[in-house]
């Protein structure tokens, strides 16, 4: 069973759809566009379902590569659309000043606590698991500075933080140590979320970043939307195409990155319990293993081709949205799953700790069939009388708290 960390942000308690389209000042051009950020949602947990309890991409044929496809790249997306969440509640096209400004910085802030306590909840369970939502919490924590920035400035930013950030992480591994991952049951500390864990904050948060540069365009408009799908191309053949030539021309760098993916973290089909106390952790032995764009390689290509796929994913699902009304019946119980995306991770994280999937006899890829057809039936069902999902409602009952802010 893969137990690789790949987790969804969670993004309850943004604008729905249906609020948004009734304020103005956020630069909302229709119900497609909004919708389309759903279907990125919803894909975005089916893949992360498929990470956490589908069949080992190894096994090879269409399963093995749709398995391979969603290893690191589901994650990727979430941190994408966890910017978009922050941009939408600080005030997407036009941020957000005086009264109205501090109540939605006061949002962003319970928000991240609540994820930081969930998420420690969730990974004292003990699933073979990484839960994600403590890492969101801190990320929310660390973007809340920069939203009233502008497209481009956040766009530079995401970018030399991905430049830099991962040469920082490397360097301070001595004193930090590489990747390591806790028992099962153990929450996950400061250095754990900043540096070490599954999502170190270090190299994730030009996820989030970037997510807030593209809430801040004109998504309305054709020609915005072409310009971020060709920089999403940009950016996955600079990062896939970059470190493919890299691991060859660079020497040492092909078995750097082969060490590398041996460590947990990086391959898809390798065991958190397997691996030994003096692991090479996130880079390898040598900074030639900074080239590699593997899943959660936590190196700048990898950062880039990820983002590259992630913003191609979300544009391609708000044009499909604008464009194909049939095909936005048709993908309703997807997009239902991923207007609660946060009760859609629960629900699966809670699934895998009922069920013990890690010791089931069922197959893997009949687990997987199951928990996605469970929680789109349950979705679809829940947003006929109910706009919001459980725990979305109850994030926004929280942070509703901020209006007392004067």
């Amino acid at each position: 069973m893969t137990h690789h960390p790949d987790s969804p942000p969670l993004t309850a308690d943004a604008p729905s759809p249906e609020r948004e389209r009734s304020e103005p000042s956020t630069g909302a051009p229709g119900v497609g566009r909004l919708i389309g950020l759903d279907l990125a949602r919803g894909l975005a947990v089916f893949g992360m379902y498929a990470v956490h309890v589908g069949p080992a991409p190894s096994q090879g044929g269409v399963i093995g590569f749709l398995m391979e496809l969603a290893q690191g790249r589901s994650s990727a997306l979430f941190a994408v659309l966890a910017g978009f969440a922050v941009a939408l509640i600080t005030g997407r096209r036009t941020p957000k000043t005086g009264l109205a400004g501090r109540q939605a910085v006061a949002k962003v802030i319970i928000r991240a606590v609540i994820l930081l306590a969930l998420g420690t909840a969730l990974t004292l369970t003990g699933t073979p698991v990484v839960p994600i939502l403590a890492f969101y919490g801190l990320f929310f924590l660390l973007v809340l500075p920069l939203y009233r920035l502008g497209a481009k400035p956040l766009a530079l930013i995401a970018a030399g933080w991905a430049l830099v950030g991962p040469q920082l992480l490397y360097a301070l591994k001595p004193v930090v140590g590489g990747r390591v991952f806790l028992s099962y049951g153990q929450a996950d500390g400061p250095v754990s979320l900043f540096f070490t864990g599954g999502y170190p904050a270090l190299t994730w948060v030009p996820f989030v970043i970037a997510g807030m540069a593209v809430a801040r365009c004109d998504l309305a408009a054709k020609a915005v939307r072409m310009r971020l799908a060709l920089t999403g191309v940009a950016l996955a053949v600079t990062g896939y195409g970059g470190s493919w030539l890299a691991v060859r021309l660079v020497p040492g760098a092909a078995e750097a990155v082969r060490k590398a993916e041996e460590g947990p973290g990086m391959s898809s089909v390798s065991s958190v319990s397997s691996v030994s106390p003096d692991s090479i952790g996130i880079f390898g032995d040598t900074p030639a293993g900074m080239l590699a764009s593997a899943p959660h390689s936590e190196a700048t290509l990898s950062i880039m081709a990820a983002t590259g796929v992630a913003i191609l994913v979300i544009t391609a699902c708000l044009t499909a949205m604008d464009a194909f009304p049939r095909l936005r019946r048709l993908a309703k119980p997807v997009i239902a799953v991923g207007s609660m995306s946060l009760t859609a991770y629960v629900y699966h994280i809670v699934a895998i700790w009922l069920l013990d999937t890690e010791t089931s006899a069922v197959p893997p890829l009949h687990i997987l069939l199951g928990l996605i057809a469970s929680v789109t039936v349950l979705a679809t069902l829940w947003s006929r009388f109910v706009k919001r999902g459980p725990l979305e409602w109850l994030m926004g009952r929280a942070t509703g708290l901020a209006r007392h802010i004067r």
